[in-house]
């Protein structure tokens, strides 16, 4: 009789493809976890070389402390780590890599080569791997340190390779991994080449030095010193200061005991503490750093190893929010950083904590000093904020006195015609129940929010920036189909800079941004001067609108379900018909129905919410009556 025993143990080489779907999900991945290695092995110099965005070819070199030959080939093993001997030691972690899972993973789905030797040796080991499977091990004369080489990532798992994306988004997906390390580890120099280009050539340097030669010179203004020491954690690092504030997010960064991770909580307690001091809408610059006793923490909850859990979160909450709302009340009364201090935050017993920039005295306390009669009042820069809005006051009254607009009826003749314009449109939507308005109705906007319109049955309601959404979305989505986006010159042409990743993001859809109506060239490696943007946008700084482009395109190349034009066109148009939430005219009022009931569906949003309410006599009378 045949056995019914159906469960039996995998095979290691598949195990170890089914660990490295969850650990190597891209080369980024890989690029992560050998750089964390070399972390690890107390490196002070790193070479990354990468070719194809790191699809056939990634590169580590370290000086690091290198491996004996037994430990060149244990590493390859499952579970292998020299980091954990007991179930406790899992709590105290404060290296990089701990679990013995990502060589082993890298491995399993890679051609692999590891040349390596420790100081105290003679000679070195060569291990080479294809997909799990030992080849080749011998002695070998090599450099002090590890060369690690993993080539044609996913060779033997081709439904795994398929689902890659295009070199450019990979290419920032490694970006974002290489800037992460760099960024907590100033003390070390690292360089990136890609298909023989160098990207980055960064030296031993500051935090605050490391920022700038991350990030450009522009940034020297802009950083404002952060700390704030406690029993419980010390929080010590740089912030933007808000008038920097950009519309693009990626430049934020919690790092925790020298672990960059993503903490949605976190980064709340620092948008609170900007409350008050930066548009809605826009996003800070932070590198943050968190020290804290290992015990307080549990790295141990995601493969990734970019998720924790602090064990009294609120405390943690309440403390950074104090130390980056400190540093945003006292930005104003620093002096310009100076480089040439030590201040590096990423070895406390080196550091000395008293080196905070020197404070000197603003313009209007020197003044004050000066004439000894308290401040002076000559610092009257923010005084004409106060005036905004009210200069076009008397072009607006001219204009409601002229249509009308108000408890009477518009007795304009244009307006009749006009109405009787939407009218026919409102009646040929046979699909809903909605009367046209009739030619002598009024026409009113609620809090630049809901636009009023009397209808024979009733009142009909108009959510002005979903009814926008709508407009722009059909805008854009003909734009990008036909490219054909109308573009405005700008007279004197505006100069950007993006991060790298950003800028990957912009070669790749540079296509769809000319279509947009944006015309832009490359300068240099991270920036672009814009000499032209969509005619029909409201007025608004280049740089805002061009930031606020680079992140819906980040966010509309997340949705695999839609297609490019469609993804995006969804993507901007939620994004700017925000801003049409503004006082309309009545010529714009007017404009607005009238290109609503010319799209394709002036009820629904791309989205699916409602742009048109009904109130019909009936409801009315049931809510008196209720």
């Amino acid at each position: 009789m045949p056995s019914s025993d159906i469960i039996h143990l995998l095979p290691d080489a598949i195990a170890n493809q089914i660990a490295a779907g969850e650990v190597v999900q891209r080369p980024a991945s890989v690029v992560k976890e050998l750089l964390e290695n070399a972390i690890d092995a107390k490196a002070t110099h790193i070479q990354v070389i990468l070719r194809e965005a790191g699809r056939t070819l990634i590169q580590v070199i370290d000086n690091g402390s290198g491996m004996s030959e037994t430990d060149a080939r244990m590493c390859f093993e499952r579970h292998a780590t020299s980091k954990i001997r007991h179930s406790e030691d899992l709590f105290k972690i404060k290296t990089m890599g701990f679990r013995g899972e990502a060589l082993a993973s890298i491995a399993a789905v890679a051609q692999v080569e590891v040349r390596t030797r420790q100081e105290s040796d003679e000679l070195g080991s060569l291990i080479r791997i294809d997909g799990s499977e030992i080849k080749t091990q011998e002695a070998i004369a090599t450099l002090k340190g590890t060369n690690f080489s993993v080539k044609n990532l996913f060779f033997n798992v081709p439904a795994r390779r398929n689902f890659l994306k295009s070199n450019s988004v990979e290419m920032r997906h490694v970006l974002d991994e290489f800037q992460r390390v760099a960024l907590s580890h100033p003390e070390v120099s690292f360089t990136l080449h890609h298909n023989d280009t160098e990207v980055f050539n960064l030296q031993t340097a500051k935090l605050v030095r490391r920022i700038i030669d991350i990030y450009g010179k522009s940034y020297r203004e802009q950083l404002a010193f952060c700390q704030e020491d406690t029993s419980y954690i010390n929080v010590r690092g740089y912030i933007g200061k808000p008038e920097f504030a950009r519309k693009t997010r990626g430049e934020q960064f919690f790092f925790v005991n020298d672990r960059f991770v993503k903490h949605s909580y976190m980064h709340h307690a620092v948008i609170s503490a900007y409350d008050g001091t930066i548009p809605e809408g826009s996003h800070p610059f932070y590198v943050l750093f968190i020290d804290i006793d290992p015990s307080h923490i549990d790295i141990n909850i995601h493969p990734t190893k970019t998720e924790i859990k602090f064990d009294d979160e609120k405390s943690v909450y309440a403390i950074v929010m104090a130390a980056v709302k400190k540093a945003v009340g006292v930005y104003n009364l620093s002096q310009s950083i100076d480089f040439e201090d030590n201040i590096n935050f990423l070895n406390p017993s080196q550091t000395d904590h008293n080196l905070i920039p020197r404070t000197v005295m603003p313009d209007w306390a020197a003044q004050s000093k000066k004439t000894d009669n308290g401040p002076s009042r000559s610092n009257l820069t923010n005084w004409s904020k106060l005036f905004e809005g009210l200069q076009n006051t008397e072009d607006r009254n001219r204009e409601l006195a002229a249509f009308e607009v108000g408890p009477t009826t518009v007795s304009r003749p244009a307006y009749q015609e006009q109405a009787k314009t939407v009218a026919s449109k409102i009646n040929r939507m046979a699909s809903e129940v909605i009367a046209a308005p009739e030619s002598d109705a009024m026409l009113f906007q609620l809090h630049n929010r809901y636009i009023l319109s009397q209808v024979k049955d009733g009142i009909m309601l108009i959510d002005q920036k979903a009814a926008y959404e709508r407009i722009l979305y059909e805008r854009y989505r003909k734009m990008l189909i036909n490219r054909s986006g109308a573009c405005q010159q700008l007279l004197f042409p505006k100069r950007i800079r993006l991060t790298h990743s950003d800028m990957q993001l912009v070669q790749e859809t540079k296509k769809e941004i000319h279509s947009l109506g944006f015309e832009f060239d490359a300068f240099g490696a991270n920036e672009l001067i814009i000499r032209g943007i969509p005619a029909d946008l409201p007025e608004e700084s280049e740089q805002d609108l061009f930031e606020e482009l680079v992140e819906q395109l980040k966010q509309s190349y997340s949705d695999l379900k839609l297609n490019k034009p469609e993804s995006l066109s969804r993507s901007l148009a939620r994004r700017f018909s925000v801003r049409y939430a503004v006082k309309l005219s009545f010529v714009e009022i007017h404009t607005l129905i009238d290109q609503l009931f010319a799209s394709s569906d002036p009820n629904r949003t791309p989205g699916g919410e409602a742009i048109i309410v009904l109130l019909t006599m009936d409801k009315l009378t049931n809510i008196f009556k209720s």
